[in-house]
């Protein structure tokens, strides 16, 4: 999955200034686009025809307090954006952790009601960030709650997380590493039961990202080795394939969502 929901919160993102340029060229190698509904009505082709997981809840900018979250769409919109499942993120630990697990909550409700299953994003909290004990416990609240599937970022055991999880858990790209790291990362995750990678800046601010987004596919989907994978971003980016343009050929084969 291509996260590019960044801007909700944070505005125009680095490698988001443009979504209708800097991302709609590569778009296609991804299994699913998470986004908001004013991305997706305004720079998102209608010939996108991959998964749409819907940013469905806002409010607050990087300026105030992040976990004051409210539901920002209504189901009849997501429906007509034919959106394959909604986001909410829930910050367990924060000022308005109560909040938004009822945004969540809410929002499983409707979605069990109209057929739209709903992705839990673990909202990170400073003090708690990397460490396992926090991770296993939001994601286990979001599962146990309903969620249909949770997002959450990778740490040292990460298996505890996911053993603990009783829904599948995504993986969260994080913050901008090298490419070898962010490629290693995945790998790890994957190999530790992660059921897939949701990717934004490592792959969007990345120097070749359509090169990028298929190596992360090599490993998700084909098991492939950070340093194989590697290779193929830097072979990829070398033949011009991999640039900005999203020009050429897929070497990489899509599967089905």
């Amino acid at each position: 999955m291509l996260a590019i929901d960044h801007g909700y919160f944070e505005g125009p993102a680095p490698g988001l200034e443009r979504v209708d340029q800097s991302i709609v060229p590569f778009i296609d190698y991804a299994d699913a686009l998470m986004a908001t509904r004013g991305i997706f009505r305004t720079s998102i082709p209608p010939s996108f025809t991959q998964a749409v997981v819907l940013r469905a809840t806002g409010g607050p900018s990087v300026l105030k307090e992040l976990s004051n979250e409210r539901i920002a769409l209504d189901m009849e919109d997501a429906l007509r954006l034919n959106a394959a499942a909604l986001a909410v993120t829930v910050f367990i630990g924060a000022k308005y952790e109560t909040q938004t697990v009822h945004n969540m909550t809410k929002l499983v409700d409707l979605g069990n009601r109209h057929g739209v299953p709903v992705l839990a994003v673990t909202g990170v909290i400073d003090e708690n960030a990397g460490d396992a004990k926090y991770y296993r416990m939001a994601c286990r609240i979001c599962a146990e709650l309903g969620a249909h599937f949770v997002k959450t970022y990778f740490v040292n055991d990460f298996e505890s997380v996911v053993s603990g999880c009783p829904a599948p858990v995504v993986v969260a790209g994080g913050k901008k590493v090298s490419e070898f790291d962010a490629l290693t990362m995945t790998h790890r995750a994957m190999q530790a039961g992660a059921a897939g990678m949701d990717m934004g800046r490592n792959i969007f601010q990345a120097e070749a990202p359509a090169a990028m987004i298929q190596a992360v596919r090599a490993v998700v989907h084909d098991g492939e080795n950070p340093k194989k994978a590697f290779e193929l971003y830097r072979s990829l980016k070398n033949g011009s394939r991999g640039e900005r343009d999203g020009s050429g050929s897929r070497p990489v084969p899509k599967a089905s969502v």
